[in-house]
């Protein structure tokens, strides 16, 4: 149960601030967005998990995730945990930003890599002040100019920051659970299962399963279920006939499709038609 929950939502723009007096794990699920996401760590004892990356949060953390990176929080501890997250989809900026450069440090790299900021790779040292101050507003127009002004703020830190970094030999090495994954992407609409995938890196299925899960936290399948459910929902928004999305994107049995969709996102396919 959530303690405190602020939050503003629009059509292309969703801000909130959040706490949890006792965390616990079990409420917080692996999940996938089709819009950006800009995450603020206040407090707590967790760490992040992205497309198989686990990344160790102190206070002050900035992580980006791009539409269609699989996130989730591990909670450690039962301290309390406090953060902001800034959902926004990209064509936001393309008034100001035609060139889209300032969201390359979220496009601009391997999937689930990259994706921590750490506070000293800030020039401006009160951040959660920049976070606090878009929760202000009388009413809904100022809520969002808030979070405007202050969004192309962050993401122009953002950049440089990511500028800073230069090319990917910041980057470490991919652990066993990285590779796991992207293999995983790379085969995503293919006709999949949890032995063949564990076959390719000399594991049972039930280690491949355990490693994964600890990894992104989802089983495989349900991994690879929730990441063609929402290239499939791209596909339907781009014009695609349900029935050929859901072919397209892996899915051999429309109707299991169609109950899939209706589970995951709430309503039928047939609603993201365009």
């Amino acid at each position: 149960m959530m303690d405190f929950l602020q939050e503003f939502n629009s059509e292309d723009l969703y801000m909130r601030y959040a706490v949890d007096e006792a965390p616990d794990d079990r409420n917080f699920v692996m999940h996938v967005h089709d819009r950006c996401e800009i995450y603020y760590f206040v407090s707590g004892k967790a760490e992040y998990l992205v497309e198989g990356a686990n990344y160790q949060l102190i206070p002050g953390s900035i992580l980006i995730m791009r539409p269609s990176e699989s996130h989730r929080v591990k909670i450690l501890g039962s301290e309390k945990y406090e953060r902001y997250a800034i959902n926004f989809s990209v064509s936001i900026i393309d008034n100001i930003d035609p060139q889209r450069r300032l969201v390359q440090a979220f496009f601009d790299r391997p999937s689930g890599r990259g994706n921590l900021y750490l506070p000293a790779e800030f020039e401006e040292k009160d951040m959660r002040k920049i976070f606090a101050e878009m929760c202000d507003g009388v009413d809904d127009y100022e809520k969002k100019l808030n979070i405007l002004t202050r969004l192309f703020q962050l993401l122009n830190m953002i950049d440089k920051a990511f500028l800073n970094r230069g090319s990917s030999e910041y980057l470490p090495p991919q652990s066993i659970s990285e590779k796991m994954v992207s293999y995983v992407n790379t085969l995503l609409f293919d006709d999949l299962s949890v032995p063949i995938l564990a076959n390719h890196f000399f594991l049972s299925a039930s280690q491949f399963s355990r490693i994964f899960k600890q990894a992104t936290g989802a089983a495989p399948w349900e991994y690879i279920t929730i990441k063609r459910l929402n290239a499939a929902r791209e596909k339907i928004r781009s014009g695609c006939s349900a029935q050929n999305a859901s072919e397209i994107c892996g899915f051999g049995d429309y109707s299991a499709f169609y109950r899939a969709y209706v589970k995951y996102f709430g309503y039928p396919p047939q609603r993201d038609l365009t």
